[in-house]
Parts: C-alpha cells; sequence; structure tokens
C-alpha cells in the first residue's frame, strides 16, 4: 500500500503525529485507524465476493487487477495463443525508420543534383533544404517526408 514513502518520511510522520496528538492519545489514534482500515477492507473484500458472485461461474477466476489497463494489456501480450510475441518482436522500429531516412535522403540528393546541373541559380535555399511553402513544379511531385517533422 505505501510502497513509494521512505524511511525519512516515515519517521517524519511519526514525529508529526506525536507533536499533533501528543503521547497520551497517539496510541488511541493509531487503534482506531487500524480499526478503520480492517473495516474498509471487509468491505472492499466483501463487496468483491459478492460481485464474483454475481457475475457467475464463468467469472470465477476474475481480478479486479485486470480492470486496470496496464495490467489487461501486459496478461494480453503475454498470452500466446494470440501470437502477439512473434508480431511485437518481428517489427524492430528502428530498422523501419532507417529505411524511411534513408529513402528521403536519398530523394533529397536526388533532386538537389538534378537541380543543380539543370540551372546554376536554383531557388532552392542553401544547405541542401527544400522549400516547404514553393509548389512542387510537376504535379505529382510530392514534397519529401520530414521524420523530424512528425
Amino acid at each position: 500500500m505505501f510502497n513509494d514513502i521512505g524511511p525519512l518520511e516515515v519517521v517524519t510522520l511519526v514525529v508529526l503525529a506525536v507533536l499533533v496528538f501528543g503521547p497520551d492519545k497517539l496510541p488511541k489514534v493509531i487503534q482506531d485507524v487500524m480499526r478503520t482500515v480492517r473495516k474498509i477492507r471487509e468491505f472492499s473484500e466483501s463487496a468483491k465476493d459478492d460481485i464474483r458472485s454475481e457475475l457467475g461461474p464463468e467469472f470465477k477466476d476474475f481480478e479486479f487487477e485486470d480492470l486496470n489497463p496496464k495490467t489487461f494489456i501486459r496478461k494480453q501480450l503475454d498470452n500466446e495463443d494470440l501470437g502477439l510475441k512473434e508480431i511485437r518482436n518481428g517489427f524492430d522500429l528502428k530498422k523501419e525508420m532507417a529505411e524511411v531516412t534513408d529513402a528521403v535522403h536519398s530523394r533529397e540528393s536526388d533532386s538537389s543534383s538534378s537541380g543543380s546541373s539543370s540551372s546554376s541559380s536554383s531557388s532552392e535555399p542553401s544547405g541542401g533544404t527544400i522549400d516547404m511553402t514553393k509548389k512542387p513544379e510537376k504535379p505529382d511531385d510530392r514534397p519529401p517526408y520530414d521524420a523530424d517533422a512528425t
């Protein structure tokens, strides 16, 4: 429940509780808090049992933690029946991005080399970049794909 509280924070809470409630009332407050926590847990467990009994026998292995989207997805990805591990392992995002980048760079180098050989007063800005505001010369010539912009 309190997995992310460190020892220094626990000491701070104890000192703060002693200062607020006093050493005489502190044991009574701790007992009241523990009793309340136990009642909340009992209520939660009885509600879970009631829901499980109402759902029927086909949901006997139902866990409420499965309603958490992260847990649900993790459980489905670990399921071998779907074959998702092969799909996930077969897809290499770095390789795909490298192919797209190579295709874009080769297209840019082709267009810049053909543009500089046809006329020496090219309207492209310096540095090998392409002016995206300018209309393409041919109707089927699209501007290049910019992987950094997406």
